[in-house]
């Protein structure tokens, strides 16, 4: 565990500068509006070690898949998001010597991430030689203008002698991915001016789109500017101050960035980046700061969770919220979570299964309906890719991607790309958590029909029948817990696709006729589906009274991962990938996952023999899995265990728990610390019923908490502090829930 900000409610913040930490730093600092985003590396260039990263929404790029095993049904390329053209770019040359934090003599450092405002600053004191100027830096992605990057650089002459000091502000396409391919350059400049830059990623194979990127730069300064200069791949504007001693001078650089997702064309792009710029032009830094930070405070007043005595655990929390608003908000249904979102280029920057198993149920309680169930048209417009990854896997049905941009799987991971196929039932299972929460029924019996039942087909395909045994089974996946490969029989797996099928039929029948012979399924498929889900195979242990993993789980050695030696931890980085498969050490909850989905439908004694079982043997090096834990060990009123891993779920990237925070946060797991409050401390749920219900403990080192959860047109406030629980209705119609088992009456 590895700390290196201060601990405070509203700010990321340090006064300490270790070259060792930047790219941590720079993760921790990224900023974005959902449209765009960058890591929080500097705008000036830095000699020593930094990954530099800005990104935009829907903008990637599709790598050939270079493996020497290639087999049938390989994805044709790897999906990546792309590195986009620096547009921050900002030197500074004092009395003709450049500003280099990695080699100059500074102090009075600080940077602050301001999580209220989503701003991002950045102070010090430069010494060189006789002059010592004092910078500062400023910086936000616009939420009221999407489009819109704006920067300010504050600098003031501290020393007794004028200073010259020159600004060179730069729009470079020169840039570069840090991954496999990392020697390449994706962009191709088309246009280039004094002032805007219009470029394209390079032509592939693979028939996916080209796109294109505009970005228009103005600024706004009394500096004289004393040069233009634009090169092959580079935009340079050039300005110069003398400052007196005490003076002081700013420059404000305001960037438009377009893309072809949004424009057909060159010409379009154009017309775009001018009206745009015209825009905002009449507006100052401070009216531009100010609609950005209202937009903000509206999401905050939603969806805050206060928490009094520990700030650590505050400030956790928030920059959870944080994460997760700065990429993704549905205001756009293209668009989804990627795992490291804007903050880094692992993972492809693609679509996972943890938007359906972990954001939706977080957005359905801090945001309105409308905007999870962007998330459920997103995969429904990418049915046809559905149809295209079964085929390529010689199944009827659909088969939703692990990993994708455009529906088509993109991973070049064996166990990922072929063996993972639970996403599709967490898929289906995002409908059902939608419609139970909302009690909306109209996706459900319309658009959510046709994915559930090419989902129900992919199913009763996939399955087959052992007659040894007489029960349906699904050999060969990999079930969540990823350091289990190529298993038969994953409990998760066969429990989820069981309840599929069956959840299926039910919907199904309920959808108009018009509906239905859109459907066209027949009478024998729904017996063919009956037949599966009244006889699949579940594994579990008589004596032990669990749920087993996978077949042939309990025939390994089950020394508890308490037994690792601490200089072995974590695992995934110290063991070989050989002696992982052949530990019994569990990545993230699998079983347990499969308990937290359908908590209402096993026994108090049921949820705890499975819990004492497996998790001593979770190493917990899935970002996904802590919270999963915390959720049921609160339900079992396992506080210590709760409270442990909540604070391991809330502050894993700001502690860097498993040592990866480096090259971008874990973005769809920082959905993990509301769910460990909210679905656990809380205990909170949402019965089939439809009746809302909480169950509240207080942590024994906490004095209170309190959040606001969105509830079928109302807003509502639970307190919990202690004195007890108080939930009051703050907007909508008069309620009743259910607290501590007893009915209570919002009004």
């Amino acid at each position: 565990m590895k700390r290196i900000f201060e601990a405070q409610p509203w700010q990321i913040v340090t006064h300490e500068f270790k070259p060792a930490d930047k790219r941590l730093q720079e993760s921790m600092t990224s900023l974005g509006n959902g449209y765009m985003g960058m890591r929080g590396f500097f705008e000036e260039d830095y000699s020593g070690d930094s990954l530099p990263g800005i990104y935009l929404g829907g903008v990637w790029y599709p790598d050939k898949t270079r493996v020497g095993w290639w087999k049938n049904g390989y994805p044709e390329y790897f999906g990546k998001v792309i590195n986009a053209i620096n547009f921050i770019k900002m030197n500074f040359i004092i009395n003709g010597e450049k500003l280099d934090l990695a080699t100059d003599r500074f102090d009075q450092f600080e940077l602050n991430l301001d999580l209220k405002t989503a701003t991002l600053t950045r102070s010090f004191v430069v010494t060189k030689g006789a002059a010592k100027v004092q910078f500062k830096f400023e910086r936000f992605l616009s939420v009221a203008q999407k489009e819109l990057s704006l920067q300010r650089v504050t600098f003031q002459n501290l020393g007794q002698q004028t200073v010259d000091v020159t600004v060179i502000s730069a729009v470079d396409s020169n840039v570069q991915n840090e991954d496999a391919n990392y020697d390449e350059h994706f962009w191709q400049v088309l246009a280039i001016t004094p002032d805007h830059l219009i470029a394209q990623t390079k032509a592939n194979q693979f028939g996916t789109p080209q796109f294109m990127t505009g970005m228009q730069v103005a600024h706004v300064t009394t500096l004289a500017q004393v040069a233009e200069t634009t090169t092959a791949t580079e935009i340079q504007q050039t300005f110069v101050a003398h400052l007196k001693p005490q003076a002081q001078a700013t420059i404000e650089k305001r960037v438009v960035v377009v893309t072809s997702r949004d424009y057909a064309d060159q010409a379009a792009l154009t017309t775009a980046m001018t009206q745009l710029m015209a825009k905002v032009a009449p507006q100052s830094y401070a009216d531009l700061l100010a609609a950005h930070q209202a937009i903000w405070a509206e999401r905050w007043a939603q969806s805050d969770v206060q928490i009094d005595g520990d700030v650590l655990a505050q400030q956790g929390m928030r920059f959870n919220l944080f994460g997760l608003f700065t990429t993704y908000y549905g205001d756009d249904a293209r668009l989804n979570f990627g795992p490291k979102g804007f903050t880094g280029e692992k993972y492809g920057g693609a679509t996972y299964w943890d938007t359906e198993a972990f954001c939706v149920p977080v957005y359905l309680g801090i945001t309105k309906p409308e905007i999870t169930k962007n998330l459920l048209l997103y995969r429904y417009k990418q049915l046809d890719g559905a149809f295209v990854n079964a085929k390529q896997q010689g199944s009827k049905g659909a088969l939703y991607p692990m990993v994708t941009f455009n529906g088509i799987e993109c991973h070049n991971e064996w166990e990922i790309t072929f063996e993972e196929i639970h996403r599709n039932s967490d898929v289906a299972f995002a409908i059902y958590n939608y419609t139970r929460y909302t009690g909306e029924t109209d996706y459900v019996l319309h658009e959510g029909s046709e994915v559930l039942t090419e989902i129900a087909r992919f199913w009763a395909d996939r399955v087959h029948y052992s007659q040894r045994k007489g029960q349906y089974m699904i050999h060969g996946v990999t079930g969540p817990d990823e350091y289990e490969n190529n298993v038969d029989n994953n409990w998760y797996t066969n429990y989820l696709a069981r309840w599929t099928l069956e959840y299926t039929l039910e919907m199904t029948a309920q959808v108009a006729p018009e509906q239905a012979a859109k459907l066209a399924i027949s009478e024998a498929e729904r017996a063919h589906w009956q037949a599966i889900v009244d006889q699949m195979y579940l594994p579990y242990d008589t004596e032990l009274g669990i749920f087993e993993q996978h077949d042939g789980f309990l025939d390994k050695d089950l020394t508890p991962a308490s037994e690792i030696p601490a200089d072995q931890r974590p695992i995934n980085q110290n063991w070989s990938w050989d002696k992982i498969l052949r530990s019994p050490y569990i990545k993230q909850g699998d079983v347990i996952q499969g308990i937290w989905n359908f908590i209402d439908d096993f026994s108090e004694a049921e949820k705890k023999r499975n819990f004492d079982f497996y998790e001593p043997l979770t190493v917990h090096e899935s970002s996904l899995s802590p919270a999963v834990y915390s959720i049921i060990a609160a339900d079992l009123n396992y506080e210590d265990k709760a409270v442990e891993l909540y604070e391991r779920t809330a502050r894993l990237d700001l502690d860097n728990y498993n040592n990866d925070t480096e090259d971008g946060l874990h973005i769809t797991a920082m959905t993990g610390g509301w769910l460990a409050i909210v679905h656990g401390f809380a205990g909170m749920r949402v019965h089939d019923d439809g009746t809302l219900s909480y169950k509240p403990f207080l942590p024994k080192k906490w004095q209170r908490y309190s959040f606001r959860q969105v509830f079928r047109g109302r807003i509502i406030e639970i307190t919990v502090d202690q004195n007890g629980t108080q939930v009051k209705l703050i907007e909508g119609q008069p309620l009743t829930i259910e607290l501590n088992g007893r009915q209570q009456l919002l009004n």
